[in-house]
């Protein structure tokens, strides 16, 4: 199990307490997703993987504002909403209550 998120982000931090040590941490600023990450990523979510009430989108010219999810995650890759699970082949985003029972948290 792989998660994707951010060192400092308070959802990522409880969701890798969480799972207790079954899931591997992925800093997407340190190590940024590849163009088939973010596909794939985009494929399984759409837009609702671009998160639009963070300051980082709200400090995004226009231009990328209007762009697509793909662009706008490969230019900041923090924009993303967090954190994202892969378990096998299922990928899941956030840490709501559906998740953790997906996952047997």
């Amino acid at each position: 199990m792989i998660l994707y998120g951010i060192s400092t982000c308070d959802t990522c931090k409880k969701a890798l307490k969480a799972l207790d040590g079954r899931a591997t941490f992925r800093d997407v600023r340190a190590e940024p997703l590849t163009e088939a990450e973010i596909a794939e990523f985009v494929t399984e979510f759409g837009d609702a993987i671009v998160n639009r009430q963070s300051t980082t989108w709200r400090g995004l010219s226009d231009w990328l504002k209007a762009s697509d999810a793909e662009a706008q995650l490969a230019a900041q890759p923090t924009l993303m909403k967090r954190p994202v699970i892969r378990d096998g082949e299922a990928l899941y985003l956030g840490w709501g209550a559906d998740v953790q029972a997906k996952l047997g948290v």
